[in-house]
């Protein structure tokens, strides 16, 4: 496995890869891997004969008063573990090599980048178009994989990918989840065990509004009531947005139908938390993806 920190190798070694035919597979991280991240991993793994795993806190999407200085790091056991599912090039840029002074050029998605996570975090989508639009300069992907769990920013990225014509294919993975439900993230780090607990009700009110969709509910205003109140059972859980959306637009709906998205951020204590499920007609039922409908 190589590793590589200057941008310059990494474009030149992506060029020879390419001028041997081979395929590249990328995967871009902000580090502090756990299972979700080493998913998209293994899902890009037989899709490529390149993969590339990039490694990089980007400063460019984190707010004034957001966690950029104590965001979780732990470079040695990254490359340990990007070992272990197979990675042949990990990139792992400075933050004055990204941006060089004076930095002048950034990328914005309009519409999508401005509701949900964008309206809570003014300039973030921003941040991260930009980055992955360098990533993608730099790594030279034919691939690229994307979690679920940042439904907001795949579909940004896809959208992104059309309008500016890149050659590169946007998969995107399925949430990983721990054994009782809440979604792997690097920021649960953060959580005490008291608020670990308390965590759940992320989970447990996506499930809640599954249930009551494969019920027969549609109304969102119902669904968005019930979701609150399984919530306000965590003491330290303050809720950032409930949103039930179409799919593609994000566009809010007043009920439920094929393609809705049912997304959250919650604060559970300091640390933010997303969390989502995916809405879809499956035989003729509405169905999402965390509870098996009932026999």
């Amino acid at each position: 496995m190589k590793i590589v920190s200057d941008i310059r190798e990494m474009q030149q070694l992506a060029g020879h890869y390419r001028q041997q035919g081979k395929t590249i597979g990328f995967v871009p991280t902000m580090g502090y891997l756990h299972e979700g991240h080493l998913s998209l991993m293994r899902r890009a793994r037989p899709q490529c004969d390149i993969l590339v795993v990039s490694i990089f806190v980007n400063p460019t999407q984190f707010g004034p008063n957001e966690d950029f200085e104590r965001y979780p790091r732990d470079f040695d056991r990254d490359e340990r573990l990007c070992r272990e599912v197979g990675v042949d090039v990990v990139f792992y840029p400075t933050a004055d090599a990204m941006y060089p002074q004076p930095y002048l050029t950034y990328v914005h998605v309009e519409k999508l980048s401005e509701t949900m996570c964008g309206a809570s975090r003014p300039g973030h989508f921003r941040g991260v178009t930009t980055v992955v639009t360098k990533l993608f300069n730099i790594v030279q992907p034919h691939i690229a994989v994307f979690g679920q769990k940042d439904y907001q920013q795949s579909l940004i990225i896809r959208q992104m990918v059309r309008d500016l014509n890149f050659d590169v294919q946007i998969d995107v993975a399925p949430i990983v989840r721990e054994v009782d439900g809440l979604a792997m993230s690097s920021r649960n780090k953060y959580l005490s065990s008291e608020e670990r607990q308390q965590a759940l009700v992320l989970y447990r009110s996506l499930t809640r509004a599954e249930e009551l969709i494969r019920e027969g509910e549609r109304n969102v205003d119902t669904l968005l009531q019930a979701m609150k109140t399984v919530i306000s059972e965590a003491p330290d859980a303050r809720i950032d947005y409930i949103a039930i959306v179409d799919a593609e637009t994000l566009e809010p709906l007043s009920t439920v139908r094929h393609n809705t998205v049912i997304a959250l951020a919650v604060y559970i204590g300091t640390t933010r938390l997303i969390d989502n499920t995916w809405i879809r007609e499956k035989d003729g039922k509405l169905v999402g993806q965390l509870v098996s409908p009932r026999q």
